[in-house]
């Protein structure tokens, strides 16, 4: 295919299972390929992911998705210079399906292995779509993860603060349950939330009033679930209006605390890196628009540029694993057969676990 790297790139650390060929050639950036297979539909009666279910489904899916994402790219395995897969973090079942998946691939063609974070997959998409020039702050604000993360380097970055409890996705997803409505909670709850008042309900804002830039969201699902249950015993019940108004109020605190912490995060970071090329934002809850307006109007209101990747690269994708399979090829980082699937693996190497560490390593 000429001059430039083109990498494949797999994706399997939740309910994702994905596959993309990405190519970089001079400056210019390219997905050829991207194949996502969602799997709500294996999932929807158990309102959550189930591992076991998610680890099955991967096995069975991986290679399909490898010989899609080759095909509409146009390539065959000997142009391909690498292949890069998500590692960890992430449930144990999936990431092994699609590193064994690589390993098959590895050992048949001769191709290196990159592993790579799935963290960092997504804190290097605004280099993919944008090619935006480090430093960036970036926040991933997904189902499993909410983290601010200064990025100085495809492999250097520095946490600023992030959620002690539950991720702002879980969140959405248990209210949602708590409120009778499908799974993904997120759009679930956004679409009520357009309907409904947000300020029927008074939810917390937690730890706004505390200095720093830690999250935390436990406790605003414990708010939805009195305030929930406070409706219930009056009426018997819970009318359409009153759900609205429980997602509406909800979402409101969600957002609140968002931007506030992003006010924090973006004030630390100008003062290290004055010269700080942007603020951007990635992972699932990144589609949301009220929380996409409220970033905006931080970033707007600092002289920062703001940026939030298509909604397609805010999910689970393996275009992102791909270019950050790129970006560490670049450096000359290979992997081999030994590589090791991680169900944790903290981004910030450097700064002491968030959420405590065990025998599999800190959380984040």
């Amino acid at each position: 295919m000429g001059e430039g790297i083109t990498i494949l790139g797999l994706e399997s650390s939740c309910d994702d299972t994905a596959a993309a060929v990405v190519r970089l050639a001079g400056e210019s950036r390219a997905i050829l390929s991207s194949v996502v297979e969602g799997q709500a539909a294996l999932h929807a009666a158990f309102g959550g992911v189930v591992p076991e279910i998610a680890a099955r489904a991967h096995a069975e899916r991986i290679d399909v998705c490898v010989e899609r994402a080759l095909e509409g790219a146009g390539t065959r395995l000997s142009e391909i210079d690498a292949i890069a897969v998500t590692a960890g973090p992430g449930l144990i079942g999936g990431v092994l399906a699609g590193v064994m998946c690589a390993k098959g691939i590895a050992a048949a063609t001769g191709l290196p292995i990159i592993g790579i974070n799935h963290l960092a997959g997504h804190a290097l998409t605004p280099r993919l779509t944008d090619g935006l020039a480090f430093p960036y702050l970036m926040l991933l604000v997904s189902g499993g993860h909410c983290q601010f993360i200064l990025v100085e380097g495809p492999e250097d970055f520095t946490r600023l603060g992030g959620t002690i409890d539950d991720a702002p996705g879980e969140a959405f997803d248990k209210t949602a349950k708590l409120l009778g409505l499908p799974q993904p909670g997120g759009p679930s709850v956004e679409a009520e939330a357009s309907r409904g008042d947000a300020a029927r309900f008074a939810f917390p804002r937690p730890l706004l009033d505390r200095p720093g830039c830690d999250l935390s969201f436990s406790g605003l699902k414990t708010a939805l679930l009195r305030a929930r249950d406070g409706v219930v015993a009056q009426r018997e019940g819970l009318t359409a209006r009153d759900r609205a108004d429980l997602c509406a109020g909800f979402q409101a605190a969600v957002v609140e605390v968002l931007a506030v912490k992003s006010a924090r995060a973006l004030d630390a970071c100008l003062d290290r890196s004055p010269g700080m090329s942007a603020f951007a934002v990635a992972g699932g809850v990144a589609a949301n628009q009220a929380v996409r307006v409220a970033l905006e109007r931080v970033a707007a209101e600092r002289g920062v540029r703001f940026l939030a990747p298509p909604l397609a690269l805010c999910t689970d994708n393996a275009a992102m694993i791909a270019w950050a399979g790129i970006e560490r090829f670049r450096l000359g980082h290979r992997d081999g057969l030994d590589l090791s699937a991680r169900p944790r693996w903290p981004l910030d190497q450097h700064s002491a676990p968030m959420l405590g560490a065990g025998k599999k390593g800190a959380k984040a």
